[in-house]
């Protein structure tokens, strides 16, 4: 299969390796709103192209990974370009997910394509393993922990604060409701509870330390409702430790079964990442090969992952899948 990559941030580069490893596909093109010209990718040979060009490539290409951002990006580009290609991206903003698949199904129906959103680990594998869980555990409780990892979103807000150079932000489960999670327990957790931020700041020279300490601890909607801490540390040191995007998390259901609902049973899926984009494009290029067989059995529309049958996922047949995966 011939596919096509639109952007080429963290998200676009993972996908360029992620093809490499899936020997039935081809990279056939990148698309980018910068100059064609100034693109410096790592596979030779593969045409860069405007996107302003785009549709005069739509019969060239069977699925276009779109690798724009969630809050501005997405939303525009999948419809748009459910119009030409098979796509797939990873629109993450759980809330908006009913409004961005009606209006990607609207689109894709509409041309005759497939579309599948939402694709990655959250939401994606996570959201899987949570709808498996309740569909075997009808009674019972549902735990999602992020972490350790980077919050690339923590980070930028905490880069935002008047006297800061740099930094980064880990999201870090708090271990006492993992170990309550684990042992059946079924805890109340408020978010304070579930996970803590921990920062590592660069401060500009001159700046108010404990100014920018409050100013991060007391910011809404990222870090007031946490316990957080605070490192101020050099650029060098930043560089040296914290140059890496890794994160990861944990899914649990917890439930009964028998007459009088006297077994527990607990079911805990986790991710541990050393690359957060890597394995992100990792996933997607898995279910982009599903997007291309349901396009090629005349499926049209927009899709989810609850959409996909495991085997679409897969470059092995039928047969290979059932003697050793079985």
């Amino acid at each position: 299969m011939k596919v096509g990559i639109l952007g080429y941030g963290n998200l676009g580069r993972g996908i360029e390796s992620a093809i490499r490893q899936n020997d039935d596909m081809e990279l056939a093109a990148f698309f980018t709103r910068r100059d064609p010209a100034s693109l410096k990718t790592l596979t030779p040979g593969v045409p860069v192209y405007s996107v302003n060009d785009i549709a005069a490539h739509k019969d060239e290409i069977d699925l276009l990974f779109l690798c724009g951002g969630s809050a501005t990006d997405l939303p525009v580009q999948t419809p748009e370009y459910a119009k030409y290609f098979n796509v797939i991206d990873s629109f993450d903003t759980h809330a908006r997910i009913p409004e961005h698949f009606a209006n990607v199904d609207k689109a894709a129906k509409e041309s005759g394509h497939v579309a599948l959103i939402s694709c990655g680990w959250d939401p994606g594998m996570f959201s899987l393993n949570r709808l498996y869980a309740n569909c075997v555990l009808p009674e019972g409780n549902d735990y999602t922990f992020w972490g350790k990892g980077v919050s690339q979103g923590h980070s930028d807000a905490i880069r935002r604060v008047e006297g800061v150079k740099d930094g980064k932000q880990y999201t870090i489960p708090v271990e006492s409701a993992l170990e309550a999670v684990r042992a059946g327990k079924n805890p109340e957790l408020t978010t304070r509870q579930k996970h803590t931020r921990e920062c590592f700041v660069v401060p500009k020279e001159g700046a108010d330390l404990n100014k920018i300490e409050q100013d991060i601890k007391n910011m809404p909607n990222y870090f007031a409702d946490y316990d957080t801490t605070v490192h101020f540390i050099s650029e060098e040191e930043l560089k040296a430790n914290h140059s890496g995007i890794p994160h990861g998390g944990f899914v649990f259901r917890t439930g009964v079964t028998g007459i009088n609902k006297e077994n527990k049973h607990v079911i805990e899926y986790s991710l541990k990442l050393d690359s957060n984009p890597e394995f992100t494009a990792s996933v997607i290029c898995a279910f982009g090969r599903a997007v291309v067989r349901m396009a090629k059995e005349g499926m049209t529309g927009c899709k989810t992952v609850f959409d996909v049958a495991p085997a679409y996922l897969s470059p092995l047949s039928g047969e290979e899948i059932r003697a050793h995966l079985l």
